[in-house]
């Protein structure tokens, strides 16, 4: 497939109810196990690939060291592959655009992009998120291109008293609308657990929506009986294979 093919495949496994689920890789030795274990399509972490690089999440990984990565993926594996692009490396939304356009170039069908202010406070207001999510559809827009905006709101993330969730709820459903009025292909709502939240959600929501996995989360059967279109492990996959490397080195190092 080309890269058009593979973009419009992965629209089309977004299906509400019918989750596409996505074990998140970090490089091409992990993506190429991945796919070998039947995923329809691949998605990196960017907590994973910063730290499989030497560093910390929230763009400290340089965005040139991104690209190699994101370019090694992709040409080594024929799915559709999405990059988790955190903020985009820009507050100013036509350099987003230049910099999502540099995925778009390497054939990446897609981005993680999210609305929290990296490195700073707080989120992003509606308008800044939007104007950003608009840049970067116009950038596709010009290379002919559907490409797959997912569009994470950190409203939960930010919030870790789950308890204090069911309040932010109408802010996520106004931030849904807004960002696919601006161009977003998908919601992603990282850290929201609660199955009646979810529910609610993806009922109100004019995007698929996109709920993480983590200690606690329902299961993905659970996840598809509220509507959820997407399912993502973040940076799991990544902890529980450096947490069993480093138990095979401990037996090793402790004979």
């Amino acid at each position: 497939m080309n890269q058009i093919e593979k973009t419009k495949a992965f629209h089309a496994l977004h299906r509400k109810g019918n989750p596409l689920v996505l074990y998140n890789v970090w490089d091409a030795g992990t993506a190429g196990a991945v796919a070998a274990a039947g995923a329809k399509a691949l998605a990196t972490g960017s907590w994973s690939v910063a730290a499989a690089n030497g560093y910390g999440d929230g763009e400290a990984l340089p965005l040139e060291v991104l690209v190699v990565v994101a370019r090694s993926i992709v040409a080594s594996i024929d799915l559709p592959v999405s990059i988790d692009f955190e903020g985009a490396y820009s507050e100013d939304p036509s350099q987003a655009a230049a910099n999502a356009a540099l995925l778009m170039d390497l054939g990446a069908v897609g981005i993680n992009f999210e609305d929290q202010v990296v490195g700073g406070e707080g989120l992003y207001s509606i308008e800044s998120q939007t104007a950003r999510i608009r840049a970067i559809r116009a950038a596709a827009e010009d290379r002919g291109l559907p490409f797959f905006i997912n569009a994470r709101t950190d409203l939960f993330l930010k919030e870790s008293d789950g308890s204090k969730h069911a309040a932010l709820l109408d802010q996520a459903i106004e931030r849904a609308h807004a960002f696919a009025e601006a161009g977003a292909s998908g919601f992603f709502a990282p850290w929201l657990a609660d199955t009646a939240l979810i529910s609610q959600l993806c009922a109100a929501s004019p995007l698929p929506v996109n709920i993480m996995m983590k200690p606690g989360a329902p299961t993905v059967s659970e996840l598809a009986a509220c509507g959820v279109a997407r399912v993502s492990y973040g940076p799991g996959p990544y902890r529980a294979m450096i947490a069993w490397l480093k138990g095979e080195a401990e037996k090793i190092y402790a004979a």
